[in-house]
């Protein structure tokens, strides 16, 4: 065994059933469901628990996730995987335009633009994401979205577009 070998280490990664947080997300307001996502009252997506993700701030057309990212991050070359800034920044932006949504309206991400500026290193504290949608429309929904690390230093940034689906 080498040395590299030898330094194993192991992450746990529990969550809810998502489809019974998504039924009931169902009956309430975008708003409504992100804020009962944030007060623990329903369960997170598990894609938060892969990151260590959390809610700290929902409002009508803005949130804020944050993360500490960890070293089961990384990519090959030493530093967090460009795809946790992506996956973050696209939940951040998806999540904004839900809080602008009624009871029984989705949404789906159908375009990500993401512009790496810093890279991102785990034992350097939190990193927080924050999606704002831009202009809301009947069909389609724009968002823009940021990450900025501990010390406010602008790490990622990102655009998006979201399709909104209409109540069956």
């Amino acid at each position: 065994m080498t040395d590299v070998a030898a330094q194993v280490r192991s992450k746990t990664v529990t969550w809810q059933d998502p489809l019974a947080s998504a039924r009931l997300g169902a009956t309430m307001s975008g708003l409504e469901y992100m804020t009962a996502i944030a007060e623990g009252r329903v369960p997170p997506a598990p894609i938060a628990a892969h990151f260590g993700m959390r809610w700290e701030h929902i409002a009508v057309g803005e949130v804020v996730a944050v993360a500490e990212p960890d070293e089961s991050l990384y990519n090959p070359i030493g530093m967090v995987h460009g795809g946790v800034a992506a996956t973050m920044l696209d939940s951040v932006i998806g999540c904004a335009v839900h809080t602008t949504l009624p009871a029984g309206v989705g949404y789906a991400s159908v375009e990500l633009k993401v512009n790496y500026l810093r890279a991102i290193h785990a034992g350097r504290g939190e990193i927080r994401a924050t999606g704002r949608v831009v202009k809301e429309g009947s069909r389609i929904a724009f968002a823009d979205g940021e990450i900025r690390d501990a010390a406010g230093r602008l790490l990622a940034t990102a655009s998006g577009t979201c399709v909104i689906t209409p109540a069956a």
